[in-house]
Formats: C-alpha cells, sequence, structure tokens
C-alpha cells in the first residue's frame, strides 16, 4: 500500500469559511474588501504570503511591525472562530478513509501550511490517526514549493513517488506534482483539475479505487 498526505483546509474540514471572514477582516482595516475569488487563492499558502498578496491587491504599503500585529490579529480572530469546533466538522468521506489506512497499515501525514494544524486535529479527535504532522511550523516554503509533502514523505519513511496528495487548492497540487506523488484533487474546483485524479467529496472515493492505486 502506498502512504496518505492529506492538506488540512477543504480536504479534512472546512476552515476555509474561518479563514475568509478572519482575512476580510483585516482587509477592511486596510480599506480593502476582498472577495471569494481572491479569498481562493490564498488556500494553501502561508499566513505571511497571504498577507502580503492582500496588501499588494489593496496596493497598501505597512512596516514590518504594522504587518507582524495583523498576522497576529488575523490568527487571534481565527483561533477565537475555531473554539467550537468537533467532530461534526470533519467533511464526509474523511473519517471511512482513515479508518481504511489504520486497518490496512498505511502510513498518514498531514501537509498543510497552517500552523494550527495539530490543534485543529486534536479538536477534531483525530490526531491520533496521523503517524506524522508537517505543518507552517515545521516548514519554511510554502505551496506550490514541495517542502512540506516531501517532509511528510521523509517522516514516513516512504519514496515521494510512493505518495498519494489529497488536496483542495491548485498551489497544493503544483506541489504535489512538485514532489513526483500522485495528487487527489478534491472538491471540484476548476483550481484542481489538473490532478491526476479528481473527486467532488471524499465519499466518492471507493476502497476498490484505493487499492487500485
Amino acid at each position: 500500500m502506498k502512504a496518505f498526505i492529506f492538506d488540512l483546509d477543504g480536504v479534512i474540514v472546512d476552515t476555509a469559511k474561518y479563514h475568509f471572514l478572519a482575512w476580510k477582516r483585516i482587509g477592511e482595516k486596510v480599506g480593502f474588501s476582498l472577495s471569494i475569488a481572491q479569498n481562493e487563492s490564498l488556500k494553501g499558502v502561508s499566513r505571511k504570503e497571504s498577507l502580503d498578496r492582500i496588501l499588494a491587491w489593496a496596493d497598501v504599503a505597512l512596516s514590518k511591525e504594522k504587518k507582524e500585529q495583523l498576522l497576529l490579529e488575523k490568527n487571534d480572530d481565527y483561533l477565537h472562530q475555531i473554539q467550537g469546533m468537533g467532530q461534526e466538522e470533519i467533511l464526509p468521506g474523511v473519517l471511512d478513509l482513515l479508518t481504511f489506512a489504520q486497518q490496512n497499515n498505511v502510513p498518514v501525514s498531514l501537509g498543510s501550511a497552517s500552523k494550527n494544524a495539530t490543534a485543529i486535529l486534536k479538536k477534531l479527535q483525530i490526531d491520533h490517526l496521523f503517524d506524522a504532522i508537517v505543518d507552517g511550523n515545521n516548514v519554511t516554503k510554502s505551496k506550490p514549493n514541495p517542502e512540506v509533502f516531501l517532509k511528510g514523505a521523509e517522516l514516513l519513511q516512504q519514496e515521494p513517488n510512493n505518495c498519494i496528495v489529497f488536496e483542495d487548492a491548485a498551489a497544493g497540487i503544483q506541489a504535489a506534482k512538485a514532489a513526483g506523488m500522485i495528487s487527489i484533487g478534491m472538491g471540484g474546483a476548476e483550481e484542481v483539475k489538473s490532478a491526476d485524479y479528481c473527486f467532488a467529496s471524499m465519499t466518492e472515493i471507493t476502497k476498490e479505487f484505493i487499492t487500485t492505486l
């Protein structure tokens, strides 16, 4: 069996709505209204780079100190919003696939840009189903750089071409391809159509399909 590497936001749980609200409020602080389409392009991107993109769209230049302040405000806002998260927010089909992996000795890693990934997995009560967690705290390069996935493969002691990546963002699919891994695009958005395989929901992924892979 191959190894699984999961992105977090939009694949395991839908935290995109919380990120959007938090970034929208940050945008408003600099006189900018963040659109849903622009927010889509922030998926899989680090917090610092996301802020840089918003400031570029707003045509606003800020000092390093002001940027740091806004990054802290955004994270505090996001953390406040996710306090009430529980297992009911896990996206359909995720638990079935994680259970399948555990029952068949398939090694599993998280590969996320989020610095809050471990806290979220604990809130969802599924952290024990992951053999490795790679997040924004232990990588220096954002997707589409493949660092986050290559580090996951390394921790799982797997060759990159033996890893299957589940992603919902264009940057994540590009990172998986750059790492030489099999990519599965989740959510059906146009941005992930370049993946090796695409599914609207994890409920569409059958055990037969995974076994064949």
